[in-house]
């Protein structure tokens, strides 16, 4: 039985035996139609506890194969699947719960005492489906259209409290379709995911688009860099995507420099600006490298680049892909000329159907179809965008704009420098005054002048921090980007 949006039914019927889940950790496999009687389970599940269409599953775990069957199921059963991230702390878990109100909190074995004082309409632990067997020939009763919600995924907050993004069957499947046809994914593709499934970049960047095309997704718990890397060549991965503070961390390790990773077609970067150096570090060992561009609203897939071209445009995420449309406005709402700053719209048929019980906030984020990303980007004359910030993190400087970006690119090809992070404060003489934060290698000594010097053979005099300040580690948020927000506190 085939329902307009219950692809992975008939994803299971054509690749049966072959691979779709991996657990790094247990080595446990899934075959696709292993996957199939897991959703089946848990579909089975959902409605002999008589749970309605619409009603949230929220999903308090860590990284696990047996996600994607609840997951799975509740696009059968008609549910939005609502994962939470598990890094918050109880009294933000218990917002993010009062938010979507679930009918039912499903938790890992191993959260089991965290969910003292969370507060829920029913809980259940996810060993729950080891004592379901659904009947022999049961069949879901899909009566969901399309445009539904299947899942509410909720931002990283960085603006901000969490705002729960709602996504629809058919932007999820919008997205997938994208990207398997922009990036040429297919069945022999296997990807490394330690991203976190209760982001967008884990769920909807290659995962979801790889189990579509019948591809193999192995699932890494919590992130180590050897273990990763490791991990790329046991199970022969060829696309893999991880975010700039996880590759700093990998290119460090031993197994970097002695591996060759013959399997890999190409390494991806997202959910922050990369590092050149890291460009740099896959360029000298022949490895393809390049970044993506996206956001929880929109895929997040929004750009195709060739590694090829990628090696020569560093910074550049390319050309929109075929089924969606990006332009670059300014202040006025005109578009930007050849390579002119301005704030970066998006749309297409993968975008968000609006924020959780927010709709004036949703009002602000779409305008006349586009979605506002609030990201500020730039085109060149070959059509290719480059992302150079945030729009809420731009300088203003005795009148002259400063991108943070430009000047981190610049800080962190200084010898020495292991990471850096830009922001703008408060000052009485120039409006506002660029301040570095910055981590530096073991044993390594760095002064102001030092850096002073070496930010001279690059930025203009108005770019140049004024401050700089060296920390043990730079602030990260749950997803692993660079807390600005508390650098500025910290400042």
């Amino acid at each position: 039985m085939f329902h307009e949006h219950g692809w992975i039914l008939k994803r299971a019927a054509l690749s049966a035996e072959r691979p779709a889940l991996i657990d790094v950790h247990s080595e446990t496999c899934w075959t696709y139609a292993d996957l199939k009687h897991r959703i089946m389970r848990w579909a089975s599940f959902f409605r002999t506890q008589g749970y309605e269409k619409g009603e949230r599953i929220a999903v308090y775990s860590p990284n696990s194969p047996e996600l994607f069957a609840v997951l799975f199921a509740c696009e059968l059963q008609g549910l939005v699947y609502v994962p939470l991230n598990w890094r918050l702390s109880r009294f933000e878990l218990q917002g993010l719960l009062d938010d979507c109100t679930p009918a039912l909190l499903l938790f890992h074995d191993d959260f089991e005492n965290r969910m003292n004082g969370l507060t829920a309409k029913c809980t259940a632990s996810l060993s729950v489906i080891e004592t379901i067997t659904a009947p022999a020939n049961w069949q879901p009763d899909v009566r969901g259209n399309r445009s539904d919600t299947w899942m509410i995924i909720y931002t990283g907050g960085t603006t901000g409290l969490p705002k729960g993004v709602m996504l629809s069957y058919d932007a999820v499947n919008w997205n997938a379709l994208n990207t398997i046809t922009s990036w040429g994914l297919s069945a022999r593709d296997t990807t490394i995911n330690y991203m976190p499934l209760f982001h967008t970049g884990g769920l909807n960047a290659l995962c979801i688009p790889l189990l579509m095309a019948g591809g193999t997704v192995v699932v890494g718990h919590q992130f180590e860099p050897t273990e990763a890397l490791m991990a790329t060549d046991k199970y022969a991965a060829t696309i893999s995507l991880f975010v700039p503070t996880m590759y700093q961390l990998m290119v460090g390790t031993p197994y970097f420099r002695q591996s060759t990773f013959p399997s890999m077609d190409v390494f991806l970067s997202g959910g922050a600006p990369c590092p050149q150096t890291i460009y740099h570090a896959f360029r000298d060992k022949g490895l393809r490298f390049k970044e993506g561009y996206g956001l929880t609203e929109a895929g997040p897939n929004n750009f195709f680049i060739t590694p090829e071209v990628a090696a020569g445009k560093i910074g550049s995420v390319g050309k929109s892909m075929l089924f969606n449309e990006i332009q670059v406005l300014d202040l006025d709402g005109n578009p930007c000329t050849e390579g002119e700053i301005g704030e970066l719209y998006v749309k297409g048929p993968h975008m968000f159907s609006g924020y959780w019980n927010k709709p004036s906030e949703t009002g602000e984020a779409i305008v006349d179809g586009w979605l506002r990303t609030g990201d500020l980007a730039k085109v060149d004359h070959d059509g290719d965008a480059y992302i150079v910030g945030r729009k809420k993190d731009m300088i203003i400087t005795g009148g002259e704009n400063v991108y943070p970006q430009e000047v981190e690119q610049c800080l962190i090809t200084c010898v020495g420098i292991r990471e850096a992070a830009v922001v703008g404060m408060t000052d009485g003489v120039w409006g506002e005054k660029v301040v570095a934060f910055l981590t530096v290698e073991e044993d390594c000594i760095i002064d102001d002048m030092m850096l002073i010097a070496h930010c001279k053979g690059f930025l203009a005099s108005y770019k140049i921090p004024k401050q700089f300040i060296i920390v043990p580690e730079l602030p990260k948020t749950h997803v692993g980007k660079i807390d600005k927000n508390e650098l500025l506190r910290l400042a």
